[in-house]
């Protein structure tokens, strides 16, 4: 059964056994308001629909006050108005308030299972239906308003067929999710196994020190005697990011690296990746040029909600302008220098565990120029540094080779789960029949950085 032959975008097609209604048949809008702010507030996400906001890394914008924020009972349907295109919608499981501009529904009786309503509403081809249906000038300015969602036409399946699918669903996304599970964990452990590899590098040579420091009170590891120690201030200069916000990002434009990306864990041990991103125009060329960067760079964030961001960076390993973002402190190299071997080295475990040490704060945990200036550098001659950059770039390209198969193997687990949810919850696949067998419940894995930095993480219009 064809839902839409109006909306050529509408491709859905469901069993002619399952009932099609309006939006509005079905649901209501609810506006709701807290009085106190004391609710839980809780976090819209196309990734894990709706949770609480407190169990997620959130980095955008939150308001001091929760008064006036709208009220989401527990069964509610609440959509992220500016990211319902993407699937920023889902069926609340807890109590609790969200944005003033998102919208709450409810629905007028119980039409659904509420568990199936939450996989159909993020359902792709459902999806592409409110992207058809959003309005604004370019997409991060896309809005679904509820006149519209409740024009949209929602297939309501027999409730025992409902519960079923249910079932069904839990029992074969448990198995995939039990296999991804299993992917990412080879993939930490080979994180680990690079990481020690870098450390040890860095910090005692290639082939260790029969004569090291062990008692210099600037540096509280173990090195080799023959290398020197130098203030950060005394190798590199600084200087601040770009003052930008969220509002002032571009599709296209100069690239900028803000705060977030540099805490990404999609940054390589060295290096940038493009997929992070972000634009502004290039007016800002001439409004702020001293927050360009250059090959051989590197952008320190500035600040982190957990002690063990203290001292990520980024490293600039090409002739690109870009601009670091706010929240964010440049290093430019003095003077002829291995940048190489400083972008493996800020990324040492021992050489953060330095900075982490300078580090005060109750939340939010800024790291100053000061500190950094302050923090101590080991120095191999230059021809050792080489070695170790030589050393570990072969060391590491093999270490991101498996890595990058395991998250393939992911990307092709994660795919068919989609499928299979699609495929199910729209009853291409009939499974009123299939005996479901005793399984372990596993819940879905989701990467803190994938959390971080999707742009559906706000409160409000624009943070």
């Amino acid at each position: 059964m064809s839902t839409n032959i109006f909306n050529p975008v509408d491709k859905r097609k469901y069993p002619s056994r399952w009932l099609l209604y309006r939006g509005k048949q079905l649901f209501r809008v609810i506006d709701e308001r807290s009085n106190k702010g004391t609710e839980e507030l809780l976090s819209v996400s196309h990734i894990t629909g709706i949770t609480p906001r407190s169990q997620k890394n959130v980095t955008m914008f939150k308001s001091e006050s929760l008064i006036g924020y709208k009220l989401c009972q527990i069964g509610d349907i609440a959509a992220n108005t500016m990211w319902t295109w993407q699937g920023a919608i889902g069926v609340s499981k807890y109590y609790g308030v969200v944005s003033p501009a998102y919208n709450v529904y409810r629905q007028k009786k119980e039409y659904f299972n509420p568990e199936y309503l939450d996989l159909l509403l993020r359902e792709h081809q459902l999806v592409d239906v409110y992207h058809s249906l959003s309005t604004g000038i370019r997409p991060s300015r896309l809005r679904l308003y509820p006149d519209v969602f409740l024009t949209i036409d929602f297939p309501v399946p027999p409730r025992d067929e409902q519960d079923q699918i249910v079932r069904f669903l839990d029992w074969k996304v448990s198995e995939i999710n039990k296999l991804i599970g299993i992917r990412k964990k080879e993939i930490q452990e080979l994180e680990e196994l690079k990481a020690h590899a870098i450390d040890k590098t860095v910090i005692h040579g290639l082939h260790g020190s029969a004569e090291t420091h062990n008692n210099d009170i600037r540096w509280d590891i173990d090195y080799p005697s023959t290398w020197k120690l130098e203030r950060l201030r005394n190798l590199f200069t600084f200087r601040k990011g770009l003052s930008i916000t969220k509002a002032n990002l571009e599709p296209t434009g100069i690239p900028v690296i803000s705060y977030g990306q540099v805490h990404s864990k999609k940054n390589s041990m060295v290096g940038l990746n493009d997929e992070l991103f972000k634009y502004v125009n290039p007016s800002y060329l001439k409004t702020d040029p001293s927050s360009l960067v250059g090959k051989g760079d590197f952008i320190f964030a500035d600040t982190s909600e957990d002690l063990d961001g203290s001292g990520n960076c980024a490293y600039i390993d090409r002739d690109l302008k870009i601009f670091a973002g706010y929240h964010s402190v440049i290093a430019h190299p003095k003077g002829s220098t291995n940048n190489k071997y400083f972008a493996y080295l800020f990324k040492s475990p021992t050489w953060r565990y330095q900075i982490r040490k300078k580090v005060n704060a109750v939340k939010v945990y800024s790291i100053t120029q000061q500190i950094l200036k302050d923090v101590f550098l080991l120095i191999p001659s230059q021809d050792e540094q080489q070695k170790i950059v030589q050393y570990l770039d072969s060391t590491c390209s093999k270490i991101d080779s498996l890595i990058e198969s395991t998250h393939k193997k992911i990307a092709e687990l994660t795919e068919m789960k989609s499928v299979i949810i699609s495929d199910v919850v729209t009853g291409k696949i009939d499974v009123r029949n299939v005996t479901v067998p005793e399984y372990e419940h596993v819940d879905d894995i989701v990467d803190d950085d994938s959390e971080n930095n999707e742009e559906t993480e706000t409160d409000g219009e624009e943070a």
